[in-house]
């Protein structure tokens, strides 16, 4: 109740401009942009009250049906920040930037990652897709762009030829998602946010990203699963 009281000042509004025109915001850089904001409006700041400050927020926007959220890197585990727009369902939040082909292309390029085992695209078998598009085929040549575009948009990442949903995709996109893969979606054991690229525990199936996973057996000599206790069968990063 007192967060919903809390007014939203100058800062609160410039600190969430700037979160919506980066589209994602690293969580060293939001702590700056914070810190910013405050001293530029000349309000209270506190370095660890970052999270009190998102929360006044999030509370005034929670009427519009969005929200600032935490997410972390698959890659190295660090925190991003992200506006989600909580009332588009689907990819439709995408829809007003791309045309219906290259909406198609990119639903195919999630179903490869996301029911491969590693969270891994290569761009071979996504560029396979794009003569087995409805609305029409699309050309490797033209295929090849439009994945640059979805990289430099944030949407995918790409590593030697092989792409993955970037950290701001899976903050946007975990409810569509956790819903529309509800046999093979997961969240990680550890930090509780959609994983995609993860290691498995072969006995009882939980997940874990590779950043907690390095975390969680940091110094134990024999690596066991949190949940079962069964040995922990993969190599561990």
């Amino acid at each position: 109740n007192n967060l919903m009281a809390a007014q939203m000042t100058n800062a609160h509004r410039r600190f969430l401009q700037v979160l919506m025109s980066n589209g994602i915001t690293e969580g060293s850089e939001a702590r700056k942009l914070h810190q910013h904001c405050c001293e530029t409006d000349k309000v209270y700041y506190a370095h660890d009250k970052m999270d009190d400050f998102i929360s006044t927020i999030n509370s005034h926007l929670q009427p519009l049906f969005m929200q600032i959220r935490k997410g972390i890197s698959e890659d190295d585990g660090r925190a991003h920040y992200a506006v989600v727009n909580l009332a588009e369902t689907e990819v439709t939040k995408m829809a007003s930037d791309y045309t219906e082909i290259e909406l198609e292309l990119f639903r195919k390029t999630m179903d490869l990652i996301i029911l491969s085992e590693n969270g891994f695209a290569s761009s071979t078998d996504i560029l396979n897709l794009a003569d087995q598009l409805k609305k029409k085929k699309m050309k490797k040549k033209e295929a090849e762009q439009v994945l640059k575009v979805f990289v430099e948009d944030k949407w995918l990442s790409e590593k030697n030829g092989q792409y993955t949903l970037h950290t701001r995709c899976i903050i946007e996109m975990e409810q569509y998602i956790l819903s529309n893969y509800q046999d093979v979606a997961r969240k990680c054991n550890i930090c509780h946010s959609l994983a995609i690229q993860s290691q498995v525990c072969e006995s009882c199936g939980i997940g874990m990203h590779l950043p907690c996973v390095r975390k969680y057996f940091r110094g134990q000599t024999e690596p066991r699963c949190p949940k079962c206790n069964e040995f922990w069968s993969c190599d561990t990063p």
